[in-house]
């Protein structure tokens, strides 16, 4: 039996004890680190009763460093992200409570506001440019929308207490 024989038979045999102890695809990678080290640092020794104990050997000390470098990384017992509860998109509740008292005081505003004001906010919000409110406003001059558009503003910040917040 070749030296390459026996590590063919060799790798089954710490595969199979690998793989009852660790997951399947750490359990291929060590015995492949296993096996290269073999045949690279110990190419001399090539008696059967000699390699089987020394390749399980160096199978045992590659699994111990294995779970310390995973206990030293955390990994060990970590919960699986698959099971973890998904993050809440939403606002927490005093920021939605914020929000939502904003959008009263704003409506409650605009209310109080006049005709022209509202008519122009509502079509700024309709996405309008300033030119095609001053054609829906049947206007000569644009600088009157600007205007209206500054008054109406500092109007409703008024309305709302002198502050956006």
């Amino acid at each position: 039996m070749t030296r390459d024989d026996i590590l063919t038979h060799l790798r089954e045999r710490i595969l199979a004890f690998a793989t009852s102890r660790l997951q399947q695809d750490a359990a291929e990678d060590l015995t492949q680190e296993v096996l290269v080290l073999l045949h690279e640092k110990y190419a001399r020794v090539t008696e059967l009763t000699e390699l089987v104990p020394l390749a399980f050997q160096v199978l045992r000390f590659k699994m111990l460093d294995a779970h310390r470098k995973s206990l030293r990384r955390g990994e060990y017992n970590q919960d699986s992200v698959d099971d973890l509860p998904l993050a809440n998109p939403g606002d927490d509740p005093a920021t939605q409570l914020d929000q939502k008292q904003r959008v009263e005081r704003l409506l409650t505003a605009v209310a109080q506001l006049g005709e022209r004001c509202r008519e122009l906010f509502r079509w700024k919000l309709e996405g309008h440019s300033f030119p095609e409110i001053q054609t829906l406003m049947g206007q000569a001059s644009i600088n009157t929308i600007y205007t209206w558009d500054l008054r109406c503003r500092k109007q409703l910040l008024s309305l709302m207490g002198g502050t956006w917040e």
